[in-house]
């Protein structure tokens, strides 16, 4: 299992799009109707799409996996009740068949068969995103989205600090992680580079187009990643991050305790401080439509 792709209503979209491409270094991957699609340089059919709309929203986080690992989500999530939709065919770069279950606060969790991997984009651009690494989201009940996630989505914990979970479902540290807030929404949006350089030079290329970062240059506790976090035009929080710690079976869950930072300080370096106004107003932006898309 692997995380694909995240799936966006904007209110701009042709603003969004230029910014993708021309700033962020994304691909084009085509169109469906009004919903236009991004790649990295990785092999994902695409990593990013966003749809015209009168209102920001999220509308779907995006993982792909073998027939056998979606028949088990499938199973699991009708065992527990929650809602779901079987797609027999999804109109999106690669296509494929899968299902698309609902989290406790509304998150739409689509699941998507594998198909044939296009060919890494290698020379499109040096600087270019690989894949999306992880989707953050706000929670409400921090501990009923982690019961979710593991026991229906079948993730596993990887950490536990006090204002987030972490959760993966591959050998990647997290693939998504739940932070505590007094609503349900996108925190933010990761988007791996090839490398602690790449990261600079996107600070450098965003700076250039008039774009300063919220938070970073830094390295997280959970995760070890490089991080350098963003506003976009289209009012989401997206972050460059690399080096992204792998784990396995044997890797011991972290607690609170685990991850406490010495007074003025939230991150390893400890260089940058975090704007918490601009980022937190930003967060409320990207909610979750009440029923599946």
């Amino acid at each position: 299992m692997q995380l694909r792709s995240v799936e966006l209503d904007v209110t701009q979209p042709a603003e969004a799009a230029d910014f993708l491409e021309r700033v962020w270094n994304l691909a084009p991957a085509g169109t469906r109707g009004d919903t236009i699609f991004f790649r990295g340089s990785g092999p994902h059919p695409h990593i990013l799409s966003i749809r015209a709309a009168s209102a920001p929203a999220v509308t779907a986080i995006t993982l792909s996996g073998s027939r056998d690992e979606i028949e088990a989500v499938h199973a699991r999530a009708r065992g527990a009740g929650a809602q779901l939709k079987a797609v027999a065919r999804f109109d999106i770069p690669g296509e494929g068949s899968g299902i698309i279950v609902q989290g406790p606060e509304a998150q739409a969790y689509r699941f998507v068969t594998e198909a044939s991997a296009p060919q890494p984009l290698s020379d499109y651009a040096p600087d270019s995103p690989i894949q999306i690494t992880h989707a953050v989201m706000n929670a409400i009940d921090v501990a009923a989205c982690e019961k979710f996630a593991v026991e229906v989505l079948g993730f596993k914990v990887s950490d536990r600090t006090r204002m987030m979970t972490f959760v993966r479902c591959n050998q990647e540290h997290h693939c998504c992680a739940y932070a505590h807030a007094e609503f349900s929404s996108l925190n933010h949006i990761a988007f791996e580079m090839q490398d602690i350089d790449a990261v600079m030079r996107g600070f450098g290329r965003m700076r250039d187009a008039g774009f300063e970062s919220i938070w970073g240059p830094g390295r997280h506790g959970p995760g070890n990643n490089v991080f350098g976090y963003f506003i976009a035009p289209f009012g989401a929080v997206i972050e460059y991050t690399a080096d992204v710690a792998e784990v396995d079976e044997h890797y011991k869950v972290g607690g609170p305790e685990d991850w406490k930072w010495p007074p003025g300080r939230i991150d390893h370096w400890g260089l940058s401080r975090k704007d918490v106004e601009k980022a937190g107003a930003a967060e409320r932006n990207y909610r979750f439509p009440p029923a599946l898309g």
